[in-house]
């Protein structure tokens, strides 16, 4: 075996270790930290009771019978994922109270179209069509 596969094999198997071993706490109290202000949603679900995801991360998913345990399961999972995406050394999304703008959306036009948005932003005293854009469309969903 060569040293290149030998280095190879030897971090696939630290790799699968340290996948079998608890979370370090301060980790976990951070996690628990960021996951407890995120924004949950539940769901009402004949089988599993409840079922709970955040806006933040709506991959994540917990149940629980009552709302109660719902929402603490929900709250633990996402721990568990957020207290992973530190280990991995990543950054997880901030809570939705923040009102931090971080996701992006993209939308194709016409150039008349575009011309048409930025000639009202600009009458309307907006700096760009971006945020036109934005303030119209939740007008619309009556979320501004």
């Amino acid at each position: 075996m060569s040293t290149r596969s030998r280095e190879s094999s030897e971090r696939k198997t630290k790799t699968k270790k340290s996948l079998d071993r608890p979370f370090d706490r301060a980790v976990l109290r951070k996690a628990a930290k960021i996951a407890s202000a995120y924004r949950l949603i539940l769901e009402k679900d004949e089988q599993a009771g409840y079922v709970g995801s955040a806006v933040e991360m709506p991959t994540v998913f917990a149940d629980g019978l009552t709302p109660d345990s719902c929402v603490e399961a929900t709250r633990q999972a996402l721990s568990f994922a957020i207290a992973t995406m530190f280990e991995n050394g990543l950054t997880p999304p901030a809570p939705a109270s923040s009102e931090r703008r971080n996701v992006q959306v993209n939308i194709r036009l016409t150039a008349h179209e575009k011309f048409l948005l930025q000639e009202a932003a600009r009458r309307l005293g907006f700096k760009g069509v971006s945020d036109f854009v934005r303030i119209a469309a939740l007008e619309r969903t009556n979320a501004a």
